[in-house]
């Protein structure tokens, strides 16, 4: 199991980073409905949009999205690879925590003369 995990360890990481901030969070949840222009996505956020563009290249670098400019517009899409990758792993820890707990469950009973 440990060299599985190490083969993901490096993209888990870069999304687990872009993930630990609300608005990319909210750029990946609105990008979840479809393609949009940086545009749109900046604009409930109110910051400027050299800002903003540092939170679409951290969402690049983990590859949780792509963009592709067309003259002056750039549309980001989402890809769900990493988020899977990442799903996998929070299901990998509940499947190991879930076990430990059923052994601690069983040691207890016995303990206890059950």
């Amino acid at each position: 199991m440990v060299s599985y995990m190490a083969n993901y360890q490096i993209p888990l990481d870069s999304v687990f980073h872009a993930l630990a901030d609300p608005t990319r969070r909210a750029v990946v949840q609105r990008l979840g409905r479809g393609a949009a222009t940086v545009s749109e996505l900046a604009e409930p956020f109110g910051m400027a949009l050299p800002s903003f563009m540092k939170h679409v290249s951290v969402l690049e670098n983990s590859r949780l999205i792509t963009s592709r400019k067309q003259g002056r517009v750039r549309t980001c899409v989402l890809h769900q690879e990493n988020l899977i990758a990442a799903e996998r792993w929070f299901g990998e820890q509940r499947a190991l925590w879930e076990n430990r707990y059923a052994n601690l469950d069983t040691l207890l009973a016995k303990l206890s003369g059950e």
